[in-house]
């Protein structure tokens, strides 16, 4: 007798047979359904690999053809739709088979959020494609034949680790829309100057220390991001992109503000590089100018020429070193919001800045010697059957819908009218009695980035405010307010709020999920204390107003807030850091913090 045992009955056929696939299926409705719209979603199904039956949709016979069915006039499967658009985001797909060349028709393809380190040579084939989304991937590098895609119209490729981009993705002359941001490129082809119908660049967050001058030939472009590079200088060539809006050059390594002379520039965002001063050169190229941000640099003074920027609308200063304000600021004849936290400004009283713009500007006028005749409103403005005096003309041309300092216990239906059908950006409804937020402010949900509800006698915060989904910055302060909801952590977008002089006894628990944040102002509550680690996860979160609170003790892990470049502390009980420390600036209180933590 054999001395080993046997464990089991042996399959004597194990040897001839093949392991079963673990090949992922798709349900046959899905496909089914796939055939007659030409469209077929696959997102978020944690597939690691595109089943075959999907590449092979529009080549192979369904299965239920193969079986004695009888097929209505809907059901004729051989009157199906060639797949257009596949969406295979949200999976774990590592790579693309070259099987994809038997999806001729596609239009659209989305392979966003996947782990794919390659493209295949075959996705050179879909000459029909115009959305190709392959954003939140580990790709290299871009194949060449991707650049063969003639009727590309919009390509997505943040967030992953290209290092450079072949030469020829100048022949993608349809492209409309190329975002490449979040990746590493150091440079950027010369090429890149044909693709002349772009509308739409974004090169943020990347390695870039230069520009090309080719990018002057996209007359066409409207928005250009180049913030989070490493850029010392900005072409002049710039000057000739004629159709530029919008240009981001946040968090670079500026130390001038760039000359551009583009006719149509509005927006123009320069927060976070080394600008000391503005000069007159400069100034006067931005000839259409509507909103400048300058924060956290180091501008000591701003010129009398600042009146050349005749449009502007909003200036933004915070974090500079400002000492004092030309009173000829108070002639430009839009400006509605002037921010200035964070400079040590001196000869005006804090009182009078906490007021906000339009006190503060008229304080400016004030010093003026020779006070310029002001010009009537009347052909601007229009007195409405409840002596509510909008201005029409605010709300046409700089998309301002103002009715303030009316100490009104609701705003009238005959405002709202006013504004209706347009694009209103920024909304001022403060130093009246509202108890709550106007229900139909909703009305401009599309397009409000602004809304001031300053001194006012809100005691909540409706939802409602979390539907503004555009919104950059809200002013709440002076109200009674003592929580904000929980759905304002859908502001994805928003940048500053203000809560100074309300009745917070905590840190509102949803400001720590807004990663977007870059100034909480909180002075005058009763807030007891903050949580440091949560604090660290906004990364851009650069003011953090304190003052004038319950604080009983400030956690030394603050220190580690790198981001922040003004912290005010002052008037509140804590013993540690000394009142001594406090006033040397913030500097200064977070070095002393960072050397009380437990090493």
């Amino acid at each position: 007798m054999s001395r080993f045992k046997r464990a089991g009955p042996v399959d004597s056929l194990a040897g001839f047979r093949t392991e079963p696939t673990t090949e992922p299926t798709v349900p046959s409705g899905l496909l089914k359904a796939a055939r007659k719209s030409g469209q077929l979603n696959l997102s978020g199904r944690g597939l690691t690999q595109v089943p075959q039956d999907v590449y092979r949709l529009n080549v192979d016979t369904p299965e239920e053809a193969h079986q004695n069915v009888s097929f209505g006039t809907s059901d004729r499967w051989w009157e199906q739709a060639d797949l257009t658009k596949l969406l295979l985001s949200s999976n774990q797909l590592t790579q693309l088979s070259d099987d994809i060349r038997l999806l001729p028709a596609l239009t659209t393809l989305d392979l966003h959020d996947n782990q794919l380190r390659s493209l295949p040579s075959a996705l050179g084939e879909l000459q029909e494609l115009q959305q190709l989304r392959l954003n939140q991937n580990q790709l290299t590098s871009l194949p060449v034949e991707v650049c063969t895609l003639k009727n590309l119209c919009s390509i997505s490729l943040q967030q992953n680790l290209l290092e450079s981009l072949p030469e020829e993705l100048g022949q993608l002359e349809k492209l409309t829309q190329l975002d490449l941001s979040n990746n590493h490129l150091k440079g950027l082809p010369s090429s890149l100057g044909r693709l002349t119908r772009l509308q739409t660049l974004n090169l943020g967050h990347n390695k870039l220390s230069c520009l090309p001058d080719s990018l002057a030939q996209l007359t066409n472009v409207k928005l250009l991001d180049c913030s989070n590079n490493q850029l010392t200088d900005i072409p002049a060539s710039l000057s000739e992109m004629v159709a530029l809006e919008q240009l981001y050059l946040r968090h670079n390594q500026l130390r001038l503000l760039p000359k551009v002379l583009a006719p149509e520039l509005k927006e123009l965002y320069v927060g976070n590089n080394r600008i000391e001063q503005l000069e007159t050169e400069q100034l006067a190229c931005l000839k259409a100018i509507s909103l400048l941000e300058l924060r956290d640099n180091k501008i000591k003074t701003l010129p009398e020429q600042i009146t050349l920027l005749s449009t502007l609308t909003r200036l933004d200063l915070t974090n500079n070193d400002v000492t004092t304000l030309p009173a000829s600021l108070s002639l430009l004849p839009k400006l509605n919001v002037l921010l200035l936290e964070g400079n040590p400004l001196r000869g005006i009283r804090r009182d009078l800045l906490a007021k906000g713009t339009n006190e503060l500007l008229e304080y400016l006028r004030g010093r003026i010697t020779e006070d310029p005749e002001r010009a009537d409103e009347g052909p601007t403005a229009m007195t409405l059957p409840s002596q509510a005096r909008v201005n029409v003309h605010s709300i046409k041309t700089l998309k301002l819908l103002d009715y303030s300092e009316k100490q009104a216990a609701d705003i009238p239906d005959e405002v709202f009218d006013a504004a209706a059908d347009q694009s209103v950006t920024t909304v001022n409804f403060s130093k009246n009695q509202l108890i709550a937020i106007p229900p139909r402010l909703v009305e401009f949900l599309p397009s409000v980035s602004d809304i001031n509800l300053g001194f006012n006698r809100l005691t909540c915060c409706s939802p409602d405010i979390c539907k503004f989904l555009q919104l950059a910055h809200i002013n709440l302060r002076n109200n009674q307010l003592t929580d904000l909801p929980s759905e304002m952590k859908n502001l994805t977008k928003l940048c500053s709020i203000t809560l100074n002089q309300n009745r917070f006894k905590s840190f509102p628990e949803v400001l720590y999920q807004i990663v977007s944040l870059e100034t909480v102002l909180l002075g005058n509550n009763q807030v007891r204390e903050v949580d440091p680690r949560r604090l660290m996860k906004l990364d851009h979160l650069s003011t953090l107003d304190l003052s004038n609170n319950d604080l009983m003790n400030v956690p030394p892990e603050l220190g580690l807030c790198t981001s922040l470049r003004c912290l005010s502390l002052e008037g509140n009980p804590f013993r540690s850091p000394r009142a001594a420390i406090v006033a040397k600036g913030t500097d200064a209180v977070m070095e002393y913090l960072r050397s009380r933590i437990p090493t």
